[in-house]
């Protein structure tokens, strides 16, 4: 087998996917493409045949039996690079096979060709029932995605200040969905200058995202960035779903993959990425099957791959307003006016973090006041003190991850210690690490700045000492508020917001049912839920026994 030309440098990272062409692109046995072409039908394609392109939508499926397809990648409005050359016994596509968004690459015939062309219905018939066929491609559409983000192809540039906050914003959206993008950051990258000039592009007209030469996104809303980089994809609002699950955190694709893996139409609606709070964390280390730990971001992007799998819709960059209806159907307003029709409603919106309450807070959110400590924000921090407020998990993670690279971390916690709220193995590296101070008893009293945040000042409130640190960089970690707002009344919740469930009638018996027959509540949006992940994915797929109860009542 040609190994892609990424393949064939010998300094590539082992992990790059371009390294593993075996598992990336690999060679179909004849016996098992002879069961591939059962499901489509053979053609054979002229050279320079454009067999699909970048920008459109529900290709088809490619198996190469005579010939050779190239595929080509480029960013923004690069010329178009060589991802790799497909041979003989191999397939195209990638993750944008599993659903409806514009697909990143372009596919050309290198000379004539002879391949099987498979139809998205059909290449999803295939996958379902063909399991060792449906892993050997899975496995491939996922470390091709993998491919095309860490060597930027297929994507788009973002041009902007690194630490500005809609580059933050807009850098953030694009890598939570597995988007490919190269970041020229106007402060320190000097290849910036030239597009700036080339694109006609003055600096207060950034952050820019550049799709292509007539794609000129001038610091665009998300969900105008989503529409224009064909991440939205299009609901038909006459279709009407067995159920709509609205949040797409652990206990909202939970639920969605246990709904479409047991025949029911399953739409996920989600305003910003897949994962929710678990999305940002840099590794989860508790979470069942995975001793070596996993992160969020990770987690949450298999979880939504093996939703699309089954066939479940994935509506991302919208959230819903509100619940219409008495059931029969429900109708679920989304922001921009569309509407979501479903027979029932699995509430999964998760909470977010409490913001402090301290002078210019709002004026630093997002210029170094962050709720997530990822690869990026770390990136962002360099060798510097840090600061983390919060005495919970997720405060505890991002301490650990980030003094990997930062210079200290500083946890800053109101209460006495962490025992409490924390989970021991992370108490115990906490204090076993040179890197890591804990200030007990301690809050944030000031923050100043200019454009970004440059100095933090604490206080021991038992004391009443004040230190003020060079912190540019502080990341609030510090409980949760649900995402309940946009319910306008239409499920009882308790005195904080979440969601009560346990009222449903006998017919349902279900922990999850809310006051509302029909709508389902489940994961950290409940009330008396337990604030973990994997509390969270086992209320997801558990709800789906009542929702099938509620669907067909004479079923028993």
């Amino acid at each position: 087998m040609t190994s892609p030309p990424a393949a064939a440098n010998s300094n590539l990272d082992p992990s790059d996917p371009y390294a593993r062409a075996a598992q990336t692109f690999p060679r179909l046995e004849p016996d098992v493409a002879k069961r591939v072409a059962a499901y489509g039908h053979e053609e054979v394609v002229p050279k320079g045949t454009m067999l699909f392109e970048r920008g459109q939508r529900s290709v088809d499926f490619f198996l190469l039996l005579e010939g050779s397809i190239e595929i080509l990648g480029g960013i923004g409005d690069c010329e178009p690079d060589l991802v790799t050359v497909h041979h003989a016994g191999e397939f195209t596509g990638e993750l944008d096979l599993f659903n409806d968004r514009q697909v990143l690459v372009s596919g050309r015939a290198c000379e004539e060709c002879r391949v099987v062309r498979v139809k998205p219905t059909d290449f999803r018939r295939l996958v379902a029932a063909e399991p060792d066929i449906g892993e050997i491609v899975m496995r491939a559409f996922i470390l091709r995605r993998v491919g095309l983000i860490q060597h930027a192809q297929g994507g788009v540039v973002l041009i902007g200040p690194g630490h500005d906050g809609d580059t933050l914003r807009l850098q953030r959206f694009l890598i939570r969905n597995g988007y490919p993008l190269r970041l020229l950051d106007t402060d320190e990258n000097p290849d910036a200058g030239g597009f700036l000039k080339c694109f006609e592009l003055s600096h207060d007209e950034l952050p820019v995202v550049i799709a292509s030469a007539d794609a000129v996104l001038r610091n665009p809303s998300t969900p105008a960035l989503a529409d224009a980089l064909g991440l939205s994809e299009e609901i038909d609002p006459d279709v009407v779903f067995d159920v709509a699950v609205v949040g797409a955190g652990p206990a909202g694709l939970a639920a969605a993959v246990y709904s479409a893996s047991e025949g029911l139409r399953t739409v996920v609606i989600e305003g910003l990425a897949p994962g929710g709070q678990a999305g940002t964390s840099s590794k989860i280390e508790n979470y069942l099957g995975f001793p070596t730990g996993i992160s969020g971001e990770a987690l949450a992007g298999r979880a939504q791959v093996q939703a699309q799998k089954f066939g479940a819709r994935l509506a991302i960059s919208r959230s819903v307003s509100g619940i219409e209806g008495d059931g029969s159907p429900f109708r679920l307003r989304l922001e921009d006016d569309r509407c979501v029709q479903a027979r029932t409603v699995v509430i999964a919106t998760g909470a977010r973090y409490r913001k402090l309450r301290v002078p210019d807070y709002e004026r630093f959110e997002g210029q170094g006041i962050h709720y997530a400590a990822t690869a990026m924000e770390a990136q962002l921090c360099g060798p510097e003190e840090v600061v983390v407020v919060g005495a919970g998990n997720s405060a505890g993670q991002a301490a650990v991850f980030l003094a990997r690279t930062s210079r200290h971390v500083h946890i800053l916690c109101r209460k006495g210690g962490l025992a409490e709220t924390m989970s021991d193995y992370l108490v115990q590296r906490i204090g076993s690490s040179p890197r890591i101070t804990l200030h007990p008893w301690t809050e944030i009293t000031a923050l100043s700045g200019d454009e970004c945040l440059r100095e933090v000042t604490w206080s021991n409130r038992e004391t009443g000492e004040s230190e003020t640190r060079p912190v540019a960089n502080i990341f609030v970690m510090i409980g949760a508020e649900p995402n309940t707002d946009w319910l306008n009344g239409c499920v009882e919740l308790d005195a904080k917001g979440f969601v009560r469930t346990g009222h449903a009638e006998d017919a349902i018996r279900s922990p999850y049912a809310t006051s509302r027959d029909g709508i389902f509540a489940v994961g950290d949006v409940r009330s008396g839920s337990v604030k973990r992940v994997a509390s969270g994915v086992g209320e997801g797929s558990v709800v789906v026994q009542a929702i099938h109860r509620y669907l067909h009542p004479n079923l028993g």
